[in-house]
């Protein structure tokens, strides 16, 4: 993994992840026009516009993609394998979320619950399954709302993840240093 997020490689991904952004901002304009997007799906509330997407998607892949070359570089075990499964897992969670959020379902709210559940075991909260996430969900809510859900959902998937583990750590050192 060390050699497939070279500078180059990391400015091709941006530099196709920016062509699809604009190609589908240049087509919702010239078809109908580029879409705002409101929080709570509630047109009461301020909405977003998706030209944003021109800007804010492509630095964030590139600063997504920096954390994980640098995550990469300083560990030893090769976790190419990982990193590829956390992203397009994350990908396919979101396309489907996506969609089941257009159809009105109550679906979306359970695989929310499910997704804060299975981060108590996964770190969920790494760069390349937040890039998965806001990229799987950025051709139906554009691109703020992804980016926003992406911002909470690192803080509680961290949380989640990280201090059972903190609590766990703390009960054993109590535990050995009383014996």
């Amino acid at each position: 993994m060390k050699t497939i997020l070279t500078f180059k490689n990391r400015l091709l991904f941006t530099g196709v992840v920016s062509i699809l952004m604009w190609t589908f901002l240049a087509w919702d304009h010239f078809h109908g026009g580029v879409p705002v997007h409101y929080i709570l799906h509630n047109d009461a509330y301020p909405g977003f516009s998706n030209w944003w997407g021109a800007i804010t998607i492509p630095l964030v892949t590139w600063g997504l993609l920096y954390l994980v070359n640098r995550r990469v570089q300083t560990q030893e075990k090769d976790q190419t394998s990982l990193i590829l499964y956390g992203f397009i897992g994350h990908i396919i969670y979101a396309g489907i979320l996506s969609y089941f959020f257009i159809t009105g379902s109550d679906v979306p709210g359970y695989l929310a619950l499910g997704h804060i559940a299975i981060s108590f075991f996964l770190p969920l909260y790494r760069a390349e399954c937040l890039l998965g996430y806001i990229l799987g969900m950025v051709y139906i809510f554009g691109s703020i709302l992804p980016l926003l859900f992406a911002a909470f959902l690192f803080i509680v998937f961290t949380i989640t993840y990280k201090l059972p583990r903190i609590i766990i750590s703390f009960a054993k050192k109590k535990k050995y240093s009383s014996t």
